[in-house]
């Protein structure tokens, strides 16, 4: 599957993104969604996923409350609303896809290793 994210930006602090991942090729109704962003000077972390049953949804500590993941597949698309962005969430996000076996399947990766599939990245700046 080929991915493709979307909607970053430059925001103040306490502002809103809508992340947006695309997906071509290949429904996505098979694959859990994560997302993950690299920060400047910094290894890639792990953000959020989603199972392809919408059955479970995972955050990394310092985005609960203010991310919300999401799928529609109807769109054939993933996204992550931000909130109350904060200077440390500026990163180049990126979307990827873990290819599981059934639809009814709770698998909500965090391990950059199990992706499947990469889309490119969109940068998020949060400054004043």
């Amino acid at each position: 599957v080929q991915l493709q994210a979307s909607g970053g930006g430059l925001v103040q602090p306490g502002g809103s993104l809508r992340l947006s991942c695309a997906a071509s090729g290949v429904t996505l109704d098979y694959y859990a969604i994560g997302w993950f962003r690299r920060a400047p000077g910094k290894e890639r972390e792990w953000v959020s996923c989603i199972s392809p049953s919408e059955v479970t949804m995972n955050y990394v500590d310092s985005v609960k409350g203010r991310f919300t993941i999401s799928r529609d597949a109807v769109k054939n698309m993933a996204y992550l609303q931000m909130n109350s962005l904060k200077p440390e969430d500026t990163a180049v996000y990126y979307c990827a896809a873990d290819r599981v076996i059934s639809l009814r399947s709770s698998r909500c990766p965090k391990n950059e290793h199990d992706m499947d599939s990469w889309g490119k990245g969109t940068q998020v700046t949060v400054s004043s």
